[in-house]
């Protein structure tokens, strides 16, 4: 499947990116592309795996909330909004 994943505030700066693809079936390993993209957990995309732990997620507008992300489906034209912690609430 082809996704869209979009970085806002923090994981933005850690992903070096507003806005990516992704060619995945589930939101897991969409967010596990990303990271293996950037040189994976023990390279550098350590900061963005710190950075996606504390975020929240939505698939199409929907919030993941807790659970399993690769129980998540994505489709076709999927948009996924990682959103870190954001000042104030």
């Amino acid at each position: 499947m082809s996704a869209t994943l979009r970085f806002w505030a923090a994981a933005r700066e850690a992903a070096g990116t507003a806005e990516e693809p992704a060619d995945a079936a589930t939101l897991g390993a969409a967010l596990a592309e990303a990271v293996e993209r950037r040189g994976g957990a023990d390279g550098g995309g350590a900061p963005l795996l710190r950075v996606l732990a504390r975020c929240s997620l939505l698939v199409d507008g929907i919030q993941v909330g807790r659970a399993d992300p690769g129980t998540v489906a994505l489709h076709e034209d999927s948009v996924v909004e990682i959103l870190p912690p954001f000042a104030g609430g």
